[in-house]
């Protein structure tokens, strides 16, 4: 296969896929490295910003996909008969910045930072496929954590949490460290609560 036929099937696989695809998987299936892969991917990039394509290619952290550009969304829109996404609420976009500062992130650290039940606003980033559930913490109880997923990337225009803008240490403690307190308070308290019921 040669250069040509390797960047168009490069093109199929970033086409067909849907969902943002991995390089090392690109490389892969077109037997060549990541370096190489990656030249492809970028020289197709080019392509459609030199002949001002409706679409475009966007890297999600290691990851890249064909998207629709945004000036067009309103079109896209309407050939597609889809409504408007809802704006996120204040609250969404509260625990949106708590997780992706922290992650990975447990529900209770999320409520200590805010101070309310976030359960709801939770849910909802979650069903927009913002965050996600990333596995369990090691303590009592093995609470949920969660992440940031490549739709956070995708819809904040960034390649990376790398490129999230800098805030300032409040805390000298480690998330984790954090985590682990509110955690084991937690347990205290319903401890100290059964204790108060018998």
């Amino acid at each position: 296969m040669n250069v040509n036929e390797m960047q168009a099937a490069a093109e199929a696989m970033l086409f067909a896929c849907g969902e943002p695809l991995e390089i090392e998987r690109i490389a892969e299936i077109l037997g060549i490295d990541a370096e190489n892969a990656e030249s492809l991917v970028l020289n197709i990039a080019a392509k459609y910003d030199d002949t001002n394509s409706g679409i475009k290619i966007v890297k999600m952290d290691k990851k890249y996909q064909i998207c629709t550009r945004k000036e067009f969304a309103e079109q896209v829109r309407d050939i597609l008969d889809m409504k408007k996404n809802a704006p996120l609420s204040q609250a969404a976009f509260e625990v949106l910045a708590v997780v992706a500062y922290n992650q990975p992130i447990t529900k209770a650290y999320i409520e200590q930072v805010r101070g309310v039940d976030c359960s709801g606003v939770i849910s909802t980033l979650c069903q927009k496929g913002l965050i996600e559930e990333v596995g369990r913490l090691e303590l009592p109880g093995r609470p949920l954590i969660y992440g940031t997923t490549a739709e956070f990337l995708k819809c904040f225009c960034i390649n990376s949490l790398e490129d999230l803008p800098d805030i300032p240490e409040l805390n000298e403690k480690s998330v984790e460290e954090q985590q682990a307190e509110i955690e084991f308070d937690k347990m205290d308290a319903e401890a100290k609560e059964a204790e108060n019921e018998d």
